[in-house]
Formats: structure tokens, sequence, C-alpha cells
């Protein structure tokens, strides 16, 4: 049995952790421009009041790890370790869509 990974494999890897990359930015966009157009968001921005309680350290943790994760897994040799990069990418992903959930729980 060879145990060296399939090219295809490889190439899915790299294009899942690309399309995270290019999505991270608009996912906390649209997730931003979501919760300023409610009530709540437009109040909190107006006068203070009725903001998240979700810290902001949280959310900007989330958002550094689905960066790191990604920006790894995109320097991660394409055909070695193949299990791991897609550990990692699985894991940026997963930083990326709780960013996006933390901000809209917010609202």
């Amino acid at each position: 049995m060879n145990s060296t990974p399939r090219p295809a494999a490889a190439r899915q890897s790299t294009g899942w952790c690309v399309a995270g990359l290019l999505l991270l930015l608009p996912t906390v966009a649209l997730a931003r421009i979501a919760v300023l157009a409610g009530e709540r968001g437009s109040r909190c921005l107006t006068y203070g009041e009725q903001c998240s309680g979700v810290p902001d350290g949280l959310i900007h943790g989330f958002f550094l790890t689905a960066l790191a994760a990604g920006l790894l897994a995109a320097v991660r040799p394409r055909t070695r370790w193949l299990p791991a990069r897609s550990a990692t990418v699985a894991v940026q992903w997963l930083a990326m869509l709780t960013t996006g959930a933390l901000i809209l729980s917010g609202a």
C-alpha cells in the first residue's frame, strides 16, 4: 500500500485553505453589517446602549486563529503531512465560522 497522499487530496486541501482565507474578511464584514442593520446594533452605534455582551478580545482571538491557521496551512508542504494540514484547515474554518457566529450573537 502506498502511503503518499494523492495529488487531488492535496489540491483539495489547498483549495479549502485559500477559500477560507479569501472568505475571512467578507464573513466578518457581512456579520457586522447584519448586526448594525438591526435595532439593537444601531442603538449601540448611536447611543452606546445595548451593545454586545461578547468580549471583543474573544472575537479578535478567533479571527486571528483563523488567519494564523490559514496561513500555516498555506505554507505547509502540499503533499507531506496531509492529515496535519487538513486538520489545520479544519481549525481555520471552525475559527472563521465561530467568529461570524460570535459577531451575530451580539445582535
